[in-house]
Protein backbone atom coordinates (compact mmCIF):
# COMPACT_ATOMS: atom_id res chain seq x y z
CA UNK A 1 0.00 0.00 0.00
CA UNK A 2 0.94 3.37 -0.82
CA UNK A 3 -1.41 5.31 1.55
CA UNK A 4 -1.42 6.64 4.79
CA UNK A 5 -4.01 8.76 7.03
CA UNK A 6 -2.17 11.51 8.91
CA UNK A 7 -5.62 13.24 9.61
CA UNK A 8 -7.86 11.41 11.76
CA UNK A 9 -9.66 11.98 14.72
CA UNK A 10 -10.72 9.17 17.33
CA UNK A 11 -13.20 9.25 20.14
CA UNK A 12 -11.07 11.31 22.20
CA UNK A 13 -11.87 14.24 20.08
CA UNK A 14 -14.53 14.65 22.45
CA UNK A 15 -18.15 14.21 21.15
CA UNK A 16 -17.02 14.94 17.64
CA UNK A 17 -14.73 12.16 16.27
CA UNK A 18 -16.39 8.93 16.43
CA UNK A 19 -13.52 6.55 16.21
CA UNK A 20 -13.31 3.54 18.82
CA UNK A 21 -9.57 3.09 18.60
CA UNK A 22 -9.65 -0.59 18.74
CA UNK A 23 -12.78 -0.88 15.58
CA UNK A 24 -10.27 1.75 13.93
CA UNK A 25 -7.02 0.26 13.70
CA UNK A 26 -9.21 -3.18 12.72
CA UNK A 27 -10.33 -1.27 10.04
CA UNK A 28 -6.95 0.26 9.02
CA UNK A 29 -5.76 -3.22 8.80
CA UNK A 30 -8.36 -4.76 6.50
CA UNK A 31 -7.88 -1.82 3.97
CA UNK A 32 -4.06 -3.22 4.10
CA UNK A 33 -2.35 -0.35 5.47
CA UNK A 34 0.72 -0.33 7.10
CA UNK A 35 0.54 3.08 9.06
CA UNK A 36 -1.93 5.63 11.00
CA UNK A 37 -1.68 8.32 12.68
CA UNK A 38 -4.02 9.77 15.64
CA UNK A 39 -4.43 13.71 15.25
CA UNK A 40 -7.26 14.55 18.50
CA UNK A 41 -8.78 17.97 18.56
CA UNK A 42 -5.96 19.92 20.68
CA UNK A 43 -5.53 16.89 23.06
CA UNK A 44 -3.42 13.89 23.25
CA UNK A 45 -5.80 11.62 25.39
CA UNK A 46 -5.94 8.39 23.27
CA UNK A 47 -2.27 8.21 22.57
CA UNK A 48 -0.92 5.87 24.84
CA UNK A 49 -3.62 3.60 24.06
CA UNK A 50 -3.64 4.17 19.91
CA UNK A 51 0.37 3.09 20.19
CA UNK A 52 -0.68 -0.06 22.13
CA UNK A 53 -3.22 -1.15 19.63
CA UNK A 54 -1.95 -0.31 16.51
CA UNK A 55 1.68 -2.22 17.90
CA UNK A 56 -0.75 -5.05 18.93
CA UNK A 57 -1.94 -5.06 15.06
CA UNK A 58 1.49 -4.55 13.05
CA UNK A 59 0.40 -1.24 12.37
CA UNK A 60 3.09 1.69 12.77
CA UNK A 61 1.36 4.60 14.68
CA UNK A 62 2.06 7.73 13.95
CA UNK A 63 1.54 10.31 16.93
CA UNK A 64 0.52 13.42 16.52
CA UNK A 65 -2.54 16.47 17.05
CA UNK A 66 -4.77 19.04 15.12
CA UNK A 67 -3.63 22.11 17.81
CA UNK A 68 -5.34 25.42 17.89
CA UNK A 69 -3.03 28.59 16.64
CA UNK A 70 -3.65 31.89 17.46
CA UNK A 71 -1.36 34.94 17.12
CA UNK A 72 -0.83 35.46 20.91
CA UNK A 73 -1.48 33.22 23.80
CA UNK A 74 -1.89 35.45 26.15
CA UNK A 75 -4.08 37.69 24.63
CA UNK A 76 -8.06 36.94 25.69
CA UNK A 77 -10.05 39.42 23.66
CA UNK A 78 -12.87 39.32 21.90
CA UNK A 79 -10.71 39.98 18.84
CA UNK A 80 -8.94 36.91 19.48
CA UNK A 81 -11.50 34.95 20.09
CA UNK A 82 -12.72 31.36 18.19
CA UNK A 83 -12.33 32.85 14.44
CA UNK A 84 -8.93 33.89 15.26
CA UNK A 85 -7.84 30.18 15.70
CA UNK A 86 -6.42 28.35 12.89
CA UNK A 87 -5.71 24.57 12.78
CA UNK A 88 -2.59 22.66 12.20
CA UNK A 89 -1.77 19.38 12.16
CA UNK A 90 1.75 18.34 13.78
CA UNK A 91 3.26 15.04 13.84
CA UNK A 92 5.99 13.40 15.75
CA UNK A 93 8.95 12.65 13.49
CA UNK A 94 11.29 11.49 16.31
CA UNK A 95 11.45 11.59 20.23
CA UNK A 96 11.95 14.61 20.55
CA UNK A 97 9.18 16.03 18.41
CA UNK A 98 7.13 13.82 20.83
CA UNK A 99 8.70 16.18 23.66
CA UNK A 100 7.91 19.05 22.22
CA UNK A 101 4.49 18.20 20.95
CA UNK A 102 3.38 17.25 24.79
CA UNK A 103 5.23 20.77 25.90
CA UNK A 104 3.08 22.70 22.87
CA UNK A 105 -0.16 20.71 23.95
CA UNK A 106 0.86 21.51 28.13
CA UNK A 107 0.96 25.31 27.06
CA UNK A 108 -1.77 25.48 25.12
CA UNK A 109 -4.42 24.02 28.00
CA UNK A 110 -2.52 25.79 31.16
CA UNK A 111 -1.77 28.89 29.44
CA UNK A 112 -3.03 29.55 26.48
CA UNK A 113 -6.59 28.23 27.05
CA UNK A 114 -9.19 30.72 25.48
CA UNK A 115 -12.18 28.67 24.45
CA UNK A 116 -10.15 26.43 23.04
CA UNK A 117 -6.61 25.35 24.10
CA UNK A 118 -4.40 27.79 21.91
CA UNK A 119 -0.37 28.64 21.04
CA UNK A 120 1.12 31.00 19.33
CA UNK A 121 3.60 31.47 16.94
CA UNK A 122 6.63 32.49 18.74
CA UNK A 123 5.92 29.35 21.40
CA UNK A 124 5.54 26.85 17.97
CA UNK A 125 8.98 28.05 16.77
CA UNK A 126 10.50 27.20 20.73
CA UNK A 127 9.15 23.73 20.11
CA UNK A 128 9.29 23.04 16.39
CA UNK A 129 12.34 20.39 16.23
CA UNK A 130 11.50 16.99 15.76
CA UNK A 131 7.54 17.67 14.15
CA UNK A 132 6.22 17.33 11.16
CA UNK A 133 3.56 19.87 9.93
CA UNK A 134 0.56 20.74 7.28
CA UNK A 135 -1.61 22.97 6.65
CA UNK A 136 -4.96 20.93 8.17
CA UNK A 137 -8.56 21.65 6.91
CA UNK A 138 -10.70 24.84 5.90
CA UNK A 139 -9.91 25.75 9.56
CA UNK A 140 -6.22 26.06 8.89
CA UNK A 141 -4.48 29.18 8.38
CA UNK A 142 -3.36 28.71 4.50
CA UNK A 143 -6.93 27.82 3.10
CA UNK A 144 -8.33 30.61 5.53
CA UNK A 145 -6.05 33.45 3.98
CA UNK A 146 -6.60 31.67 0.04
CA UNK A 147 -10.20 31.88 0.43
CA UNK A 148 -10.53 35.47 1.72
CA UNK A 149 -8.71 36.30 -1.73
CA UNK A 150 -5.13 37.23 0.68
CA UNK A 151 -2.89 35.51 -2.06
CA UNK A 152 0.09 37.42 -1.32
CA UNK A 153 -0.47 36.51 2.58
CA UNK A 154 -1.20 33.39 2.31
CA UNK A 155 2.33 32.55 0.24
CA UNK A 156 4.15 34.75 3.00
CA UNK A 157 2.08 32.26 5.99
CA UNK A 158 3.65 29.03 3.94
CA UNK A 159 6.97 30.31 3.82
CA UNK A 160 7.25 31.55 7.16
CA UNK A 161 5.70 27.88 8.32
CA UNK A 162 8.58 25.86 6.40
CA UNK A 163 11.04 28.48 8.14
CA UNK A 164 9.77 27.22 11.72
CA UNK A 165 9.67 23.63 10.85
CA UNK A 166 12.57 23.15 8.21
CA UNK A 167 12.58 22.18 4.82
CA UNK A 168 10.48 18.86 4.27
CA UNK A 169 8.67 19.49 7.15
CA UNK A 170 5.84 21.46 5.80
CA UNK A 171 3.47 19.77 3.85
CA UNK A 172 0.12 21.92 2.06
CA UNK A 173 -2.70 19.54 2.91
CA UNK A 174 -5.27 19.13 0.33
CA UNK A 175 -8.75 17.61 1.05
CA UNK A 176 -11.62 16.77 -0.82
CA UNK A 177 -14.89 15.84 1.13
CA UNK A 178 -17.10 17.39 -1.76
CA UNK A 179 -17.62 20.67 -0.19
CA UNK A 180 -17.68 23.63 -2.16
CA UNK A 181 -15.23 25.50 -0.42
CA UNK A 182 -12.70 22.70 -0.57
CA UNK A 183 -13.30 22.87 -4.46
CA UNK A 184 -12.39 26.24 -4.71
CA UNK A 185 -9.39 26.09 -2.49
CA UNK A 186 -7.41 22.74 -3.66
CA UNK A 187 -6.31 24.50 -7.09
CA UNK A 188 -5.06 27.39 -5.07
CA UNK A 189 -3.17 24.96 -2.28
CA UNK A 190 -1.65 23.20 -5.24
CA UNK A 191 -0.53 26.95 -6.86
CA UNK A 192 1.00 27.37 -3.78
CA UNK A 193 3.04 23.68 -3.59
CA UNK A 194 4.32 24.81 -6.98
CA UNK A 195 5.67 28.29 -6.34
CA UNK A 196 6.93 27.62 -2.94
CA UNK A 197 8.36 23.99 -3.98
CA UNK A 198 6.06 23.01 -0.34
CA UNK A 199 5.38 19.46 -0.86
CA UNK A 200 1.56 18.53 -1.28
CA UNK A 201 0.15 15.81 0.97
CA UNK A 202 -3.33 14.45 0.36
CA UNK A 203 -5.46 13.80 3.34
CA UNK A 204 -9.24 12.90 4.58
CA UNK A 205 -10.37 14.53 7.63
CA UNK A 206 -11.43 11.20 9.47
CA UNK A 207 -13.71 11.52 11.97
CA UNK A 208 -15.84 7.97 11.67
CA UNK A 209 -15.00 4.97 10.54
CA UNK A 210 -17.58 4.23 7.48
CA UNK A 211 -20.27 6.40 5.66
CA UNK A 212 -23.08 5.41 7.43
CA UNK A 213 -21.56 6.47 10.85
CA UNK A 214 -21.98 10.17 9.87
CA UNK A 215 -25.03 10.08 11.56
CA UNK A 216 -23.36 8.90 14.79
CA UNK A 217 -21.23 11.32 14.54
CA UNK A 218 -23.91 14.49 14.15
CA UNK A 219 -25.62 12.71 17.41
CA UNK A 220 -22.07 13.26 19.16
CA UNK A 221 -21.89 16.89 17.66
CA UNK A 222 -25.29 17.72 18.73
CA UNK A 223 -24.81 15.99 22.48
CA UNK A 224 -21.36 18.48 22.84
CA UNK A 225 -23.64 21.51 21.73
CA UNK A 226 -26.63 21.05 23.36
CA UNK A 227 -28.66 20.97 19.77
CA UNK A 228 -30.99 18.67 18.76
CA UNK A 229 -30.70 17.74 15.12
CA UNK A 230 -33.91 19.43 13.81
CA UNK A 231 -32.01 22.68 15.20
CA UNK A 232 -31.41 24.28 11.75
CA UNK A 233 -28.69 26.57 13.34
CA UNK A 234 -26.26 23.94 14.63
CA UNK A 235 -23.44 22.92 14.13
CA UNK A 236 -22.97 20.47 11.53
CA UNK A 237 -20.68 18.46 8.64
CA UNK A 238 -22.08 19.47 5.15
CA UNK A 239 -20.64 16.02 4.02
CA UNK A 240 -20.71 11.80 5.15
CA UNK A 241 -17.15 11.98 3.34
CA UNK A 242 -15.07 12.07 6.22
CA UNK A 243 -14.56 8.57 7.44
CA UNK A 244 -11.68 5.81 7.28
CA UNK A 245 -11.30 6.00 3.19
CA UNK A 246 -9.27 3.17 1.45
CA UNK A 247 -6.47 4.01 -0.86
CA UNK A 248 -8.32 3.18 -3.68
CA UNK A 249 -10.60 5.77 -2.96
CA UNK A 250 -8.53 8.15 -1.89
CA UNK A 251 -6.88 8.09 -5.34
CA UNK A 252 -10.54 8.20 -7.22
CA UNK A 253 -10.71 11.40 -5.29
CA UNK A 254 -7.25 12.70 -6.41
CA UNK A 255 -6.71 11.01 -9.30
CA UNK A 256 -4.40 13.87 -10.60
CA UNK A 257 -2.39 14.27 -7.10
CA UNK A 258 -0.87 10.54 -6.87
CA UNK A 259 2.69 11.97 -5.57
CA UNK A 260 0.35 13.91 -2.84
CA UNK A 261 -1.40 10.33 -2.12
CA UNK A 262 2.14 8.54 -1.96
CA UNK A 263 3.73 10.98 0.01
CA UNK A 264 1.73 10.26 2.67
CA UNK A 265 3.51 6.57 3.45
CA UNK A 266 6.47 8.43 3.27
CA UNK A 267 5.74 10.79 6.00
CA UNK A 268 4.79 7.88 8.09
CA UNK A 269 7.38 6.12 7.88
CA UNK A 270 9.49 9.10 8.99
CA UNK A 271 7.77 9.40 11.86
CA UNK A 272 9.39 7.16 15.01
CA UNK A 273 7.90 7.54 18.41
CA UNK A 274 8.67 4.67 21.08
CA UNK A 275 7.17 4.08 24.74
CA UNK A 276 8.92 2.99 27.22
CA UNK A 277 6.70 1.35 29.37
CA UNK A 278 6.76 -0.50 32.99
CA UNK A 279 10.17 1.01 33.56
CA UNK A 280 9.85 3.04 36.82
CA UNK A 281 10.75 6.94 36.96
CA UNK A 282 11.22 7.55 40.44
CA UNK A 283 11.45 11.29 41.87
CA UNK A 284 13.81 11.74 44.28
CA UNK A 285 13.17 12.52 48.04
CA UNK A 286 15.26 16.34 48.97
CA UNK A 287 17.42 14.53 52.23
CA UNK A 288 18.82 17.50 54.41
CA UNK A 289 22.82 17.84 53.45
CA UNK A 290 24.92 14.89 54.44
CA UNK A 291 22.69 12.14 54.41
CA UNK A 292 21.55 10.10 51.77
CA UNK A 293 18.00 8.15 51.29
CA UNK A 294 19.16 4.74 52.66
CA UNK A 295 21.03 6.55 55.52
CA UNK A 296 17.67 8.69 56.46
CA UNK A 297 15.13 5.12 55.68
CA UNK A 298 17.06 3.33 57.81
CA UNK A 299 17.03 5.92 60.47
CA UNK A 300 13.24 5.90 60.30
CA UNK A 301 13.12 2.04 60.27
CA UNK A 302 15.46 1.86 63.38
CA UNK A 303 13.55 5.02 65.21
CA UNK A 304 10.20 3.42 64.91
CA UNK A 305 11.25 0.09 64.86
CA UNK A 306 12.56 1.15 68.84
CA UNK A 307 8.86 2.74 69.67
CA UNK A 308 6.75 0.18 68.06
CA UNK A 309 8.18 -2.61 69.69
CA UNK A 310 9.45 -2.75 73.34
CA UNK A 311 10.78 -4.49 73.60
CA UNK A 312 12.13 -5.30 70.14
CA UNK A 313 11.68 -8.88 69.17
CA UNK A 314 13.90 -11.11 66.52
CA UNK A 315 10.62 -11.73 64.69
CA UNK A 316 10.04 -7.90 64.01
CA UNK A 317 14.19 -7.14 63.75
CA UNK A 318 14.55 -9.36 60.79
CA UNK A 319 10.89 -8.69 58.96
CA UNK A 320 12.11 -5.31 59.20
CA UNK A 321 15.99 -6.25 57.81
CA UNK A 322 13.84 -8.20 55.11
CA UNK A 323 11.62 -5.68 53.80
CA UNK A 324 14.41 -2.63 54.21
CA UNK A 325 16.34 -4.94 51.64
CA UNK A 326 13.40 -5.67 49.44
CA UNK A 327 12.83 -1.95 49.31
CA UNK A 328 15.69 -0.82 48.44
CA UNK A 329 16.67 -3.73 45.78
CA UNK A 330 13.63 -2.67 44.07
CA UNK A 331 14.35 1.41 44.00
CA UNK A 332 11.72 2.55 46.56
CA UNK A 333 13.33 3.80 49.16
CA UNK A 334 12.64 7.34 47.76
CA UNK A 335 8.99 6.24 47.40
CA UNK A 336 8.76 5.15 51.02
CA UNK A 337 10.41 8.70 52.09
CA UNK A 338 7.84 10.60 50.11
CA UNK A 339 4.86 8.83 51.65
CA UNK A 340 6.54 9.06 55.22
CA UNK A 341 7.03 12.87 54.36
CA UNK A 342 3.83 14.50 53.50
CA UNK A 343 1.71 12.11 55.98
CA UNK A 344 4.16 13.89 58.54
CA UNK A 345 3.54 16.95 57.55
CA UNK A 346 -0.62 15.96 57.82
CA UNK A 347 -0.29 14.88 60.92
CA UNK A 348 2.04 17.34 62.32
CA UNK A 349 -0.59 20.68 60.97
CA UNK A 350 -4.05 18.65 62.67
CA UNK A 351 -5.09 16.86 59.89
CA UNK A 352 -6.68 13.41 60.48
CA UNK A 353 -4.83 10.43 58.17
CA UNK A 354 -6.22 7.28 58.07
CA UNK A 355 -4.27 4.07 59.91
CA UNK A 356 -4.07 2.74 56.68
CA UNK A 357 -5.43 0.09 54.01
CA UNK A 358 -5.12 -2.22 51.66
CA UNK A 359 -1.82 -4.18 50.89
CA UNK A 360 0.56 -1.43 51.94
CA UNK A 361 -0.95 -2.34 55.80
CA UNK A 362 1.41 -5.31 55.69
CA UNK A 363 4.44 -3.76 55.52
CA UNK A 364 6.19 -3.25 59.04
CA UNK A 365 8.33 -0.39 56.86
CA UNK A 366 5.40 1.51 56.72
CA UNK A 367 4.36 0.56 60.19
CA UNK A 368 7.82 1.99 62.00
CA UNK A 369 7.76 5.08 59.62
CA UNK A 370 3.95 5.69 60.93
CA UNK A 371 2.82 5.36 57.53
CA UNK A 372 0.49 2.95 59.12
CA UNK A 373 -1.28 2.06 62.19
CA UNK A 374 -1.20 -1.45 62.01
CA UNK A 375 0.93 -4.14 63.50
CA UNK A 376 1.26 -6.42 60.65
CA UNK A 377 2.47 -9.05 63.03
CA UNK A 378 0.07 -8.99 65.15
CA UNK A 379 -2.20 -9.78 62.69
CA UNK A 380 -0.26 -11.87 60.07
CA UNK A 381 0.25 -9.66 56.95
CA UNK A 382 1.79 -10.63 54.31
CA UNK A 383 4.26 -7.73 52.97
CA UNK A 384 4.62 -9.74 49.40
CA UNK A 385 0.80 -8.56 48.93
CA UNK A 386 2.36 -5.05 48.52
CA UNK A 387 5.96 -5.61 47.14
CA UNK A 388 6.89 -8.68 45.57
CA UNK A 389 10.51 -9.25 44.54
CA UNK A 390 9.53 -12.11 42.10
CA UNK A 391 7.05 -9.51 40.54
CA UNK A 392 7.69 -6.28 39.42
CA UNK A 393 4.87 -4.00 40.31
CA UNK A 394 3.95 -0.49 41.65
CA UNK A 395 4.28 0.08 45.55
CA UNK A 396 1.00 1.38 45.76
CA UNK A 397 -0.52 3.35 49.65
CA UNK A 398 -4.01 3.80 49.71
CA UNK A 399 -3.93 7.48 52.26
CA UNK A 400 -7.47 8.92 53.33
CA UNK A 401 -6.98 12.36 54.51
CA UNK A 402 -9.61 14.65 56.31
CA UNK A 403 -11.82 15.30 52.83
CA UNK A 404 -11.43 18.79 54.28
CA UNK A 405 -7.82 19.63 54.41
CA UNK A 406 -7.03 16.83 51.57
CA UNK A 407 -6.37 19.90 49.18
CA UNK A 408 -3.83 21.30 52.23
CA UNK A 409 -1.36 18.07 51.72
CA UNK A 410 -1.83 18.17 48.08
CA UNK A 411 -0.65 21.79 48.33
CA UNK A 412 2.38 21.17 50.21
CA UNK A 413 3.68 18.29 47.65
CA UNK A 414 3.12 20.76 45.12
CA UNK A 415 5.14 23.53 46.75
CA UNK A 416 7.55 20.94 47.99
CA UNK A 417 8.52 19.24 44.63
CA UNK A 418 6.82 22.22 42.47
CA UNK A 419 4.27 22.86 40.52
CA UNK A 420 5.58 21.45 36.99
CA UNK A 421 6.29 17.98 38.84
CA UNK A 422 3.09 17.93 40.47
CA UNK A 423 -0.35 17.16 39.05
CA UNK A 424 -3.39 14.91 39.30
CA UNK A 425 -4.48 12.47 37.38
CA UNK A 426 -7.34 12.76 34.57
CA UNK A 427 -10.28 10.51 34.25
CA UNK A 428 -13.23 10.32 31.32
CA UNK A 429 -16.34 10.34 31.48
CA UNK A 430 -18.54 8.30 29.40
CA UNK A 431 -21.80 6.81 28.23
CA UNK A 432 -22.85 5.09 29.82
CA UNK A 433 -25.87 2.91 28.97
CA UNK A 434 -28.65 4.84 30.33
CA UNK A 435 -26.96 8.19 29.66
CA UNK A 436 -26.43 7.71 25.94
CA UNK A 437 -30.59 6.35 25.67
CA UNK A 438 -31.18 9.94 27.34
CA UNK A 439 -28.80 12.55 25.36
CA UNK A 440 -29.66 10.58 22.45
CA UNK A 441 -33.56 11.16 23.01
CA UNK A 442 -32.60 14.55 23.82
CA UNK A 443 -30.80 14.82 20.16
CA UNK A 444 -33.67 12.99 18.92
CA UNK A 445 -36.36 15.58 19.82
CA UNK A 446 -38.09 12.61 21.38
CA UNK A 447 -41.30 12.89 23.97
CA UNK A 448 -39.43 13.14 27.40
CA UNK A 449 -41.65 10.45 29.33
CA UNK A 450 -40.80 7.86 26.01
CA UNK A 451 -37.12 8.46 26.52
CA UNK A 452 -37.80 8.13 30.71
CA UNK A 453 -39.77 5.01 30.11
CA UNK A 454 -36.87 3.24 27.59
CA UNK A 455 -34.24 4.69 30.27
CA UNK A 456 -35.92 3.22 33.63
CA UNK A 457 -35.66 -0.49 31.83
CA UNK A 458 -31.88 -0.44 32.09
CA UNK A 459 -30.78 -1.87 34.90
CA UNK A 460 -28.19 0.93 37.49
CA UNK A 461 -25.58 -1.55 37.68
CA UNK A 462 -22.07 -0.28 36.89
CA UNK A 463 -20.80 -1.11 33.28
CA UNK A 464 -24.14 -2.63 32.28
CA UNK A 465 -24.42 -2.82 28.13
CA UNK A 466 -27.28 -1.95 26.12
CA UNK A 467 -26.58 -5.38 24.21
CA UNK A 468 -27.10 -7.50 27.30
CA UNK A 469 -30.75 -5.66 28.03
CA UNK A 470 -31.44 -5.66 24.95
CA UNK A 471 -31.51 -9.73 24.63
CA UNK A 472 -34.74 -9.89 26.44
CA UNK A 473 -37.31 -8.39 28.80
CA UNK A 474 -39.41 -5.16 28.78
CA UNK A 475 -37.24 -3.09 26.52
CA UNK A 476 -36.48 -5.83 23.72
CA UNK A 477 -40.28 -5.61 23.66
CA UNK A 478 -40.22 -2.24 23.61
CA UNK A 479 -37.17 -2.02 20.90
CA UNK A 480 -39.31 -4.47 19.00
CA UNK A 481 -42.92 -3.10 19.01
CA UNK A 482 -42.04 0.94 18.85
CA UNK A 483 -40.15 2.70 15.49
CA UNK A 484 -39.06 5.60 17.68
CA UNK A 485 -37.57 3.37 20.49
CA UNK A 486 -36.10 1.10 18.15
CA UNK A 487 -34.02 4.32 16.76
CA UNK A 488 -33.52 5.70 19.76
CA UNK A 489 -31.85 2.46 21.08
CA UNK A 490 -29.92 2.00 17.64
CA UNK A 491 -28.10 5.31 17.96
CA UNK A 492 -27.28 5.17 21.41
CA UNK A 493 -25.82 1.92 21.02
CA UNK A 494 -23.43 3.91 18.31
CA UNK A 495 -22.36 6.19 20.76
CA UNK A 496 -22.52 4.13 23.89
CA UNK A 497 -19.21 3.86 26.13
CA UNK A 498 -17.54 6.89 24.30
CA UNK A 499 -15.99 9.55 26.03
CA UNK A 500 -18.35 11.82 27.13
CA UNK A 501 -16.34 14.81 29.28
CA UNK A 502 -13.03 14.91 31.51
CA UNK A 503 -12.59 15.20 34.89
CA UNK A 504 -10.14 14.81 37.33
CA UNK A 505 -9.28 11.58 39.62
CA UNK A 506 -10.78 11.06 43.08
CA UNK A 507 -7.72 10.68 44.84
CA UNK A 508 -4.47 10.04 42.21
CA UNK A 509 -1.35 12.60 42.61
CA UNK A 510 1.62 12.20 39.91
CA UNK A 511 5.29 13.05 41.35
CA UNK A 512 7.90 12.87 38.67
CA UNK A 513 11.83 13.74 38.75
CA UNK A 514 11.27 15.69 35.81
CA UNK A 515 8.97 18.49 34.76
CA UNK A 516 6.10 16.45 34.44
CA UNK A 517 5.41 17.30 30.57
CA UNK A 518 8.74 15.83 29.47
CA UNK A 519 7.32 12.60 30.16
CA UNK A 520 2.85 13.53 28.85
CA UNK A 521 0.65 16.36 28.36
CA UNK A 522 -1.07 17.78 30.82
CA UNK A 523 -4.14 20.47 30.62
CA UNK A 524 -6.84 21.63 33.43
CA UNK A 525 -9.31 20.76 35.14
CA UNK A 526 -11.44 23.72 37.17
CA UNK A 527 -8.09 25.37 37.93
CA UNK A 528 -6.35 21.95 38.64
CA UNK A 529 -3.21 21.17 36.37
CA UNK A 530 -4.32 17.08 35.65
CA UNK A 531 -1.90 15.11 32.51
CA UNK A 532 -4.15 13.82 29.66
CA UNK A 533 -3.23 10.38 30.11
CA UNK A 534 -5.25 8.52 32.41
CA UNK A 535 -4.00 6.22 35.41
CA UNK A 536 -3.70 3.09 33.51
CA UNK A 537 -1.30 4.78 30.68
CA UNK A 538 0.21 6.71 34.00
CA UNK A 539 1.11 3.21 35.29
CA UNK A 540 2.42 2.01 32.39
CA UNK A 541 5.06 4.66 31.95
CA UNK A 542 6.21 3.93 35.07
CA UNK A 543 4.96 7.21 36.35
CA UNK A 544 4.42 7.27 40.37
CA UNK A 545 1.14 7.68 41.45
CA UNK A 546 0.08 8.27 45.27
CA UNK A 547 -3.08 8.14 46.20
CA UNK A 548 -4.64 11.18 47.96
CA UNK A 549 -8.27 10.14 49.19
CA UNK A 550 -10.28 12.79 51.09
CA UNK A 551 -12.47 10.73 53.39
CA UNK A 552 -15.91 12.23 54.91
CA UNK A 553 -16.18 9.73 57.51
CA UNK A 554 -12.60 10.73 59.16
CA UNK A 555 -13.78 14.03 59.16
CA UNK A 556 -17.05 13.01 61.20
CA UNK A 557 -15.25 10.71 63.27
CA UNK A 558 -12.26 13.35 64.44
CA UNK A 559 -15.51 16.08 65.02
CA UNK A 560 -16.86 13.22 67.66
CA UNK A 561 -13.37 12.77 68.96
CA UNK A 562 -13.09 16.45 69.66
CA UNK A 563 -16.50 17.25 71.18
CA UNK A 564 -15.66 13.64 73.83
CA UNK A 565 -12.53 15.35 74.53
CA UNK A 566 -14.56 18.36 76.28
CA UNK A 567 -16.11 15.82 78.78
CA UNK A 568 -13.24 12.92 78.64
CA UNK A 569 -9.69 14.97 78.09
CA UNK A 570 -7.35 11.63 77.63
CA UNK A 571 -9.80 10.27 75.03
CA UNK A 572 -7.78 8.64 71.91
CA UNK A 573 -9.67 7.38 69.09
Amino acid sequence: MAFAHLHLHTEYSLLDGANRIGPLLDRVKELGMDACAITDHGAMYGVVDFYTEAKKRGIHPVIGCEIYVCENMDDRSAANGMRAMNHLILLCETQEGYQNLTKLVSEGWTRGFYYRPRVDMATLRQYSKGLIASSACLSGKLDRLLLDGNFESAFAHAREMESIFGKGHYFVEIMDHDLEDEKRVVPLLVQVSRETGIPLLATNDCHYLRREDADAQEVLMCIQTGKTLDDTNRMRMETRELYVKSEDEMRRVFPEYADAIERTEEVAKRCHVDFVFGETKLPRFPTEAGETSEQMFRRLCEKGLAERYQPVTQEARDRMEYEIGVISKMGYVDYFLIVWDFINYARSHGIVVGPGRGSGAGSIVAYCMYITQLDPLRYSLLFERFLNPERVSMPDFDIDFSDEKRDQVIKYVTEKYGRDRVCQIITFGRLSARAAVRDVGRVLGLPYKKVDTAAKLIPQKPGIMLASVLQSGDLRELYESDEEIKRLIDVALSVEGMPRHTSTHAAGVVITDKPADSYLPLSESCGTVVTQYDMDAVAELGLLKFDFLGLRYLTVIHAAEQQIKETVPDFDI
